[in-house]
């Protein structure tokens, strides 16, 4: 069974951080793009970050770009996401992905064939 296991979610104040990681069960990413997107009460889900398969080229929304940190440790099978400085707007269910998309299209959540069940992040004081 394919599947990706994701931890690291909780509560935690405003300026603080969290890491999320996203492992992969039954299958590798090595040859995948893995991204991780969010999805706040009440709005659609929105990409976050990604990192391609070859080269470790990364992307972020313009939201985290500087704040939120993605890496892949491919002997692990794991992707993290590390979340500094964080805001009550970044307070989500945060999704790991795995696909194949071209660069063009790395932000689309269509592009991705496997999914995560989620991991909640809240931002509160």
């Amino acid at each position: 069974q394919l599947r990706f296991v994701e931890s690291g979610g909780g509560l935690v104040q405003p300026g603080g951080s969290l890491r999320l990681s996203c492992q992969s069960s039954g299958f590798s990413m090595a040859g995948y793009a893995v991204a991780w997107f969010r999805q706040a009460p009440g709005k659609g889900r929105e990409f976050v970050a990604a990192i391609r398969s070859t080269g470790g080229t990364t992307i972020y929304a313009e939201a985290v770009k500087g704040r939120f940190t993605i890496s892949r440790d491919s002997a692990k099978n794991t992707v993290y996401l590390q979340m500094n400085s964080l805001k009550p707007e970044d307070t989500a269910e945060y999704y790991c992905a795995a696909g194949k998309p071209i660069l063009s299209a790395i932000r689309m959540e269509s592009m991705y064939y496997y999914w995560g069940q989620g991991t909640q992040v809240t931002v509160s004081s």
